[in-house]
C-alpha cells in the first residue's frame, strides 16, 4: 500500500510521476479525492480519501483485508497500463506537437 501525497493544496489531475511507480508496481494506492483521479479510475481501482481521518480508516481497513486490497491494486495497475502506456503517451506528444486534434485514450474518461 502507498499514499500518493504532494505538497500544497490538491489540484485537479496533479501528481508527481511517483503515481506511475506506485500504481505501475501494483501497490494499492490511496489518493486525495480532490485530485479528481476518479475521472480516470473507479473506486475498485484506486482508493480515494477525503481527509486524514478517512485515509486512516481506509488504511486500517485494507490492512486487514489483503485479498480485496490485492484485487483493487491489480485492477488499478491494469487500468493505468491501458490509459498511460508508452504508445498512448507518445501519441499524445506527437499529436500536440503537430496540432493534430486526435485525443488520447484517457481523454474519454475526463468529465
Amino acid at each position: 500500500m502507498a499514499v500518493n501525497l504532494n505538497r500544497g493544496k490538491p489540484k485537479k489531475y496533479s501528481s508527481s510521476n511517483r503515481i506511475g511507480s506506485l500504481i505501475g508496481n501494483g501497490l494499492l494506492t490511496f489518493i486525495d479525492y480532490k485530485k479528481k483521479f476518479n475521472h480516470f479510475f473507479n473506486d475498485d481501482e484506486i482508493i480515494f480519501y477525503n481527509n486524514k481521518y478517512d485515509l486512516s480508516d481506509k488504511i486500517n481497513y485494507y490492512k486487514h483485508n489483503h485479498r480485496l486490497a490485492k484485487k483493487i491494486a491489480k485492477k488499478g495497475q491494469d487500468k493505468y497500463f491501458k490509459l498511460f502506456n508508452e504508445i498512448e503517451v507518445a501519441k499524445y506528444i506527437i499529436n500536440e506537437s503537430v496540432g493534430n486534434t486526435n485525443k488520447p485514450i484517457w481523454d474519454r474518461y475526463l468529465k
